[in-house]
């Protein structure tokens, strides 16, 4: 087990997804209704997962609420979590259910051609089971929402725990409409730019409209904004302190975990006391990582390396 910096009795509570993704890569070119040689990969997914591992390998502690079945698919998850470091005790084990699973067939340029999610269970958390985790999540440093919730569970967290700092995923355009109305309770938000849109009522275009719409965001009570803009960097408003923070010749490797990464690193800033600039700088640090390895999560994202790579910036 990794030693936890800022452990104690603290930590860093995630509520989100956590799911069995299998994918399929052909060895030539992609036939569509036709046996394709090729290869299958299975690995652990899920938004909330995927930034609690990266929040494990820099160091911080790190409770996950989330929900799987009793099948294998649920074993491997807890397994995998629990040999990382990523504490599930208190994630919703259900009988009879089958476990999130994410199913994706990629061509031979590795663009997917066709996916299926299976995420049905994730409806089964509901508010009765949040609210027999409050002592947790009332005892967290602060807690890390993704939109794969229910509208009703993000409402309850959102507007039940005051003191508690929620920073928030919006996780794609048609489940950022579940918080349209309840951003203004987030103390921090990574949207994209799509996700911005929607969220401000408003089209981007520019870097006026990118400060616009986080203009909206913080008079709505939000502290911090980070809107990510892919090959094009993020742009961060606190109210005090805004900026464009771009990278140049980034070589993407995949491009999955780029944004989960982004997440899981502007927490890690945040307990450290870092400003939003140095924010900003951490999260495209890990981005960076992220985008550079085959796999979803970095095997080598590590507090020292992070630094490292920020350093750079």
């Amino acid at each position: 087990m990794k030693t936890m910096i800022n452990s104690g009795n603290k930590y860093i509570t995630v509520i989100g997804g956590a799911n069995v993704d299998i994918t399929g890569f052909p060895n030539d070119r992609f036939v569509l209704k036709d046996s394709n040689p090729g290869k299958v990969k299975v690995s652990l997914g899920g938004v909330g997962r995927n930034i609690s591992e990266n929040l494990v390998k820099l160091g911080m502690n790190t409770k996950l609420i989330s929900v799987v079945g009793d099948d294998l698919y649920g074993k491997k998850i807890l397994d995998e979590c629990n040999a990382i470091g990523i504490d599930m005790s208190d994630s919703l084990i259900l009988k009879d259910t089958s476990s999130s699973v994410y199913l994706s067939i990629l061509d031979e340029q590795r663009d997917m051609n066709v996916a299926i999610s299976h995420m049905d269970i994730l409806d089964k958390i509901n508010i009765d089971y949040i609210k027999s985790k409050s002592y947790i999540i009332n005892n967290s440093k602060l807690v890390v929402v993704d939109t794969n919730l229910s509208k009703e569970v993000i409402e309850y967290l959102l507007t039940s725990f005051e003191d508690i700092n929620f920073f928030l995923d919006p996780v794609s355009t048609e489940k950022a409409k579940k918080v349209k109305d309840l951003i203004g309770n987030c103390h921090t938000i990574k949207p994209n730019r799509l996700e911005a849109e929607i969220l401000a009522n408003m089209k981007i275009n520019d870097i006026d409209d990118l400060k616009k719409a986080s203009e909206i965001f913080l008079e709505k009570g939000v502290r911090k904004v980070f809107i990510s803009l892919g090959k094009d960097g993020v742009f961060y408003n606190d109210g005090k302190d805004e900026g464009l923070l771009s990278l140049d010749n980034i070589d993407v490797v995949n491009a999955t975990g780029a944004g989960d990464a982004f997440m899981a690193s502007i927490v890690y800033s945040f307990i450290k006391g870092s400003g939003i600039q140095e924010s900003a700088k951490y999260g495209m640090a890990a981005a960076t990582l992220a985008l550079s390895h085959e796999e979803t999560i970095n095997p080598n994202m590590s507090e020292k390396n992070l630094i490292k790579k920020m350093e750079e910036i």
